[in-house]
């Protein structure tokens, strides 16, 4: 059973047949889909930038990230996601809903599995998987600020830093 002992609220959303989720405390919100501005990267889930309310925010396919091929669907959301610095998108398929679960539903997963992921929530039939957002992020620090830094028109996003 998982060390955390109350009550959760989670952000459920789908990608491909899955279910996944953050913490509703580390979701800042959840916009349509709009293509993000390309930037140059060598990490190949970087998707860009986007403009939220005249704050540049780095777009990253969590999709790929997980390891799997994206496919982008007419429902797709970009989850606006509190990393421990600043905000990120990161791309869904579509969100599904706020779930409540309780301490007794979450089974930690062994840490060497993935990074990404933190527990599993036992849902009557449905398995959720609950994901880390400091291990989504993981790797990705400064990667958007360099490839900013190499693009003199991205006006500001050289300061933007995702940890």
């Amino acid at each position: 059973m998982s060390e955390s002992q109350t009550t959760r609220q989670l952000v459920v959303f789908s990608l491909g047949e899955e279910e996944y989720a953050l913490p509703i405390t580390q979701v800042h919100e959840i916009i349509r889909y709009t293509e993000p501005r390309s930037v140059a990267s060598d990490v190949d889930w970087v998707r860009g930038v986007i403009s939220l309310r005249g704050k540049i925010v780095p777009v990253y396919d969590l999709a790929t990230r997980l390891g799997f091929v994206a496919e982008r669907k007419e429902s797709a959301k970009i989850v606006i996601v509190e990393t421990t610095t600043d905000m990120a998108g990161v791309i869904v398929d579509d969100v599904e809903e706020v779930l409540t679960v309780e301490p007794g539903q979450i089974e930690d997963v062994p840490a060497a599995d993935n990074e990404s992921i933190e527990a599993i929530a036992k849902i009557d039939d449905r398995l959720v998987i609950l994901l880390n957002p400091a291990g989504i992020f993981a790797g990705s620090a400064g990667v958007v600020s360099a490839a900013a830094a190499a693009d003199p028109s991205s006006n500001g996003v050289a300061d933007l830093v995702v940890a």
